[in-house]
């Protein structure tokens, strides 16, 4: 067989693979304060407005604000304070023209005010020491509606407040408590189950003899599926045998909604993983070979609507081809709409970064502040180095069509 066919653009490779991927049927109801990072199953309907009583936005005085017209510095408008709205508590009093009431940030204004004067713009002239009613000075004028939140102004009654696959963040948590949404419907977590291959593979517990490495593929994948919102499944290490690993592949996707392998280093074996997906079922293998550099031995397949990726083993390459396929495929299949953004950062390339026009690399890169800005130091090694990715904050791409970079250049980092 030959070692690479039908190689694409990491994008295009990417679209292929999603449209043969199909969004986990069978949601579920969780309670929203442990809902982060989920996606939500439905479109989200508000049960009622919010607010749901018209509240100030600071600490100060309610009025009416025609009776604030005209006022200022050099002409005060004098207004009664005839009583305290409680924090709490319903506004109890309705304002008469000329009259004001103490009002706190947050608390419920009374129906007949219409405006609200911040504490710092009056100036208290009369009346009992601390009680009511007593005299201020308004020092400046306020218009209808000014410092006021209305009632619904934030969510309106049965508007749509989150939409089907969205992925939830804590302020969405907060937003759904706020209206007393205690559960959310989210999709189903997938389930990603790991498979190591390889004769020189042994468990991270076990001390390596001569020729071999210890597993870490699997736990550096598991985590990456953890932050995506799926469930690892690491089931452990198979030699380089095809019936072992066609059985070992067959029992885990039977289990699971995603499946991953590390494909190994050498071309036979490669191609075993090629031939165990091609018998898996349809459509079976989508792609050997992406256009990017490191990984650019990457299997995409998928079978009945379910993933199925082999990794190159070397942690690197898994590690950024994951990301690259693995990442969005979890989330496509919890039905997101869109993945949430990578956090990326601009920096100056301290060093030139070669490349080959035709595909696009990857290159783990260190962050350093200086005096002269935020700088970005490569951090060239071997995609089978761990510690390439673990002394990193994030990687450089490098074009599809750009021959490299230069010194100086101001780069995207995309922080891990």
């Amino acid at each position: 067989m030959t070692e690479f066919f039908n190689v694409l653009p990491p994008d295009e490779a990417r679209a292929l693979l999603l449209r043969h991927v199909r969004s986990l049927a069978d949601p579920e109801v969780i309670a929203t304060e442990s809902a982060l990072g989920r996606v939500t199953a439905t479109a989200l309907l508000a049960p009622q407005s919010l607010p749901t009583f018209r509240r100030s936005t600071m600490d100060g005085y309610a009025v009416r604000a025609a009776d604030t017209h005209g006022a200022g510095e050099s002409l005060p408008a004098f207004l009664q304070v005839v009583g305290e709205v409680g924090m709490g508590r319903a506004a109890g009093m309705a304002l008469r023209p000329g009259e004001a009431a103490l009002v706190h940030t947050g608390g419920m204004i009374p129906d007949t005010a219409d405006a609200v004067v911040q504490v710092e713009h009056t100036q208290r002239v009369g009346g009992p020491a601390g009680g009511f009613p007593h005299e201020i000075e308004v020092l400046r004028a306020v218009a209808v509606g000014q410092n006021v939140i209305q009632v619904g102004e934030d969510v309106a009654p049965g508007a749509i407040i989150l939409p089907a696959g969205h992925v939830l963040r804590p302020q969405d948590l907060g937003g759904l408590l706020a209206l007393g949404l205690t559960e959310a419907p989210v999709a189903r977590r997938p389930r990603v189950a790991i498979l190591a291959t390889g004769d020189e593979v042994v468990p991270p517990s076990a001390a390596p003899g001569p020729g071999q490495i210890r597993d870490i593929n699997s736990y550096t994948v598991a985590g990456q599926v953890i932050q995506a919102g799926g469930i690892p499944q690491v089931r452990g290490i198979v030699p380089d045998d095809f019936a072992a690993l066609r059985a070992a592949a067959v029992a885990a996707l039977a289990e699971s909604d995603m499946l991953v392998m590390s494909a190994g280093s050498s071309v036979s074996v490669r191609d075993m993983t090629v031939r165990v997906i091609g018998e898996l079922g349809a459509p079976g293998v989508l792609l050997h070979g992406v256009a990017t550099r490191p990984g650019k031995p990457t299997i995409v397949g998928a079978v009945d609507g379910r993933p199925v990726l082999g990794l190159p083993g070397n942690p690197v390459s898994a590690m950024i081809q994951f990301d690259m396929f693995g990442v969005p495929a979890i989330y496509h299949l919890q039905g997101a709409a869109a993945m949430p953004r990578h956090g990326r950062v601009w920096a100056r390339l301290t060093q030139n970064v070669p490349s080959e026009s035709g595909r696009e690399d990857y290159v783990p890169a260190r962050l350093e502040e200086t005096d002269a800005g935020l700088l970005a130091v490569p951090v060239f090694g071997k995609s089978n180095l761990i510690y390439t990715l673990v002394q990193a904050d994030g990687l450089i791409k490098v074009p599809l069509n750009r021959g490299g970079l230069l010194a100086g250049d101001l780069v995207e980092v995309r922080l891990f």
